[in-house]
């Protein structure tokens, strides 16, 4: 598990820095969970613990997370690295995608002192992180992981990504009018599968759709029959929801037998690693998005793109999660002044721009409330790249308030 430790003014410090940071918090005021600072006033120093995927099967959605939250640390500060006289350092430990990991990492920074964690590309992680922030009352910012479930979980925890509820409320846009349509729901008959027809029979099924789920063995090779069965079925919208190595023979029979040109079908858009993975079907399915760098037009989305970029990464579907994440915290310390009771009442009902545009912090269940997508790929040489149809308003895909 690879520890660093940061103190974070302008860009992104070298090692050498990062070890003189070590030695320095040593020596500085730490906030203490579920108070202030040990000095009962503003820290001198506050520690943010980010905890997320650097190996593992979800590593490429953890770097997006970390070169945009650095980017983000840089520009909530100004550069300087610290808020209103406190200095903002940055711890690191990989979770792997382990929610066992996690939780480990997340016990030894809190038996430290930290008293904000940050991150988790993965659901579980981000379930298992929340239960511990609320068990030991510090604040909890998830990232890209996307599960329902995490919104409402507690009052500790908050997320500075979208969640699976937004992805399938922006599918439905692509109808005019939900009520009395028809949508089929194309899936692995998996958890995941399983849990996206849920997902679609509890938001588009409420306002109106009747939902016809078909469902694929996870050891199926040959998908005609059942793409045969979607064009039988004559639905309005066909939701897809799929992964794993199976993806291109799936959307090979779509295409071949015709459901791509019958009938609009939707799937998530996801990171660049992805564009081509769609084959000849790329340019006639319709995509629903949560961010690609040339969707959002506005001052924040360039000065992420630009930094990134500048630092050697590339910006991709979850660089606003990281981007986000840091102006949240930033502006929790600022106000709350590592008081963790503070913190949290600081980031309820937050609006700020971040580079989606306006990010709204629900109060009442902590979802973030945000635009999202509907995209294209186009064919440019011999790969795809990303083009916006419309952007679908905030409060058109908000999730139902978590009870």
């Amino acid at each position: 598990m690879r520890v660093t430790k940061k103190s974070l003014r302008g860009s992104v410090i070298a090692s050498v820095v990062a070890t003189a940071a070590l030695a320095l918090a040593a020596c500085a005021p730490t906030a203490t969970p579920g108070g202030g600072s040990d000095e009962g006033s503003a820290p001198s120093e506050v520690t943010v613990g980010i905890v997320t995927s650097e190996s593992g099967p979800l590593a490429g959605y953890g770097k997006q997370y970390l070169d945009a939250f650095e980017a983000g640390l840089d520009y909530a500060t100004d550069g300087t690295g610290e808020i209103d006289g406190t200095t903002i350092t940055v711890e690191y430990r990989d979770d792997a995608g382990d929610p066992d990991k996690a939780v480990t990492a997340v016990k030894e920074l809190i038996g430290e002192g930290v008293n904000i964690i940050a991150g988790t590309a993965s659901s579980g992680v981000a379930l298992a992180v929340a239960e511990q922030a609320a068990q030991n009352q510090v604040l909890y910012v998830s990232g890209p992981a996307a599960a329902d479930a995490i919104t409402g979980i507690n009052e500790y925890t908050f997320r500075s990504g979208r969640q699976s509820a937004q992805d399938v409320a922006t599918a439905g846009t692509f109808l005019d009018d939900i009520e009395g349509k028809t949508i089929a729901v194309f899936a692995q008959d998996n958890a995941f599968g399983q849990g996206n027809v849920a997902a679609v029979e509890a938001i588009l099924g409420s306002q109106g759709a009747t939902v016809a789920p078909v469902l694929v063995a996870e050891d199926v090779t040959e998908f005609t029959p059942f793409a045969q069965q979607v064009l039988a079925a004559s639905p309005d919208l066909v939701f897809v929801a799929w992964a794993g190595a199976t993806s291109g023979a799936m959307w090979q029979a779509m295409s071949q037998q015709g459901v791509l040109d019958e009938i609009p079908v939707v799937t998530g858009l996801g990171d660049a690693a992805t564009f081509g993975a769609y084959g000849e079907a790329s340019e006639k399915i319709n995509f629903l998005n949560h961010y690609f760098p040339g969707a959002p037009d506005n001052e924040v989305n360039a000065a992420m793109v630009e930094a990134i970029e500048e630092a050697g990464g590339t910006p991709d579907l979850f660089s606003p999660d990281g981007f986000n994440a840091a102006i949240m915290i930033v502006h929790a310390i600022q106000e709350g002044q590592g008081d963790v009771d503070a913190m949290v009442a600081a980031l309820e009902g937050f609006e700020f721009e971040g580079p989606k545009g306006t990010m709204t912090v629900r109060a009442s269940d902590h979802a973030l409330l945000q635009e999202m997508y509907q995209a294209r790929l186009v064919a440019d040489g011999d790969t795809f790249v990303p083009e916006l149809v419309d952007t679908v308003p905030a409060e058109d895909v908000a999730p139902a308030e978590a009870e």
